[in-house]
């Protein structure tokens, strides 16, 4: 006799493991996109950075897969309640990936243009960024992989790090552009390049909060604090040359 943590069909439990399984490599892949990303920008590798770019389309080829796998799984086991979690955070999940992969493209993208110009000392500060934004997603990715709610839980609170990171990150950029007009155009860059490494640090909340439903079948009611400021600091007090005569 089955319980209620038996399936009928335990071929269920081999496909969602290997749902899991793909999930989880194309958030690695997406990882290793964003670090390789940073790689080109310190390099300043203009044909290395369209190849980051180009790659991008292997992650939308997996996310496309997912959901077939999600849309063949829900017709076939017609999953109730927390199997049914577990195919839709599956399909969230997924899409939440792809997005990571399209920042750290669009990071590559901007590398190209960057490369062009003379290099400036705030460039390396993206790194660290790309750290936290990457540590924070390989959590998450365990946390899933695990049914970890409380790992998970501590990633979506990780975020105001990152946060208070780029806005620290945002305010040097201002300055340098204030001191110096040669210096806009490359810092210009520098502030997308840091504004999509942040959106990857929400898409990891986003997992977080999935990991939670699907662990727990309980939403995260707590607010979240979100510490990027820059929309809404006030920079008047940042130094500014005098224009010259």
């Amino acid at each position: 006799m089955t319980t209620d943590k038996d399936h009928i069909i335990k071929s269920y439990d081999t496909e969602l493991t290997r749902l899991t399984g793909e999930i989880v490599r194309m958030g690695e892949l997406s990882v290793k996109q964003l670090e390789a990303a940073i790689d080109v920008v310190e390099r300043r590798d203009e044909r290395a950075a369209q190849r980051v770019v180009d790659n991008d389309d292997t992650i939308d080829r997996m996310e496309q897969d997912v959901s077939h796998d999600v849309v063949r799984l829900l017709a076939l086991r017609a999953p109730m309640a927390g199997d049914l979690r577990n195919v839709f955070a599956a399909l969230r999940i997924a899409a939440d990936i792809e997005r990571i992969g399209d920042y750290a493209a669009n990071v590559a993208k901007r590398a190209i243009p960057l490369s062009m110009v003379a290099p400036v000392r705030p460039a390396a500060g993206l790194e660290h960024l790309a750290t936290l934004a990457a540590t924070g997603v390989r959590d998450v990715l365990a946390a899933y992989q695990d049914r970890d709610a409380e790992r998970a839980h501590a990633v979506w609170q990780n975020d105001t790090v990152l946060d208070e990171a780029y806005t620290g990150y945002f305010r040097q950029l201002l300055t340098y552009m204030m001191e110096d007009p040669r210096n806009i155009t490359p810092c210009t860059h520098l502030l997308f390049m840091a504004k999509n490494i942040e959106r990857i640090g929400d898409h990891a909340t986003n997992i977080a909060e999935n990991v939670w439903f699907q662990v727990t079948g309980e939403p995260l009611q707590a607010p979240r604090r979100k510490l990027d400021e820059t929309a809404s600091a006030d920079f008047s007090g940042l130094p500014v040359k005098p224009d010259r005569p």
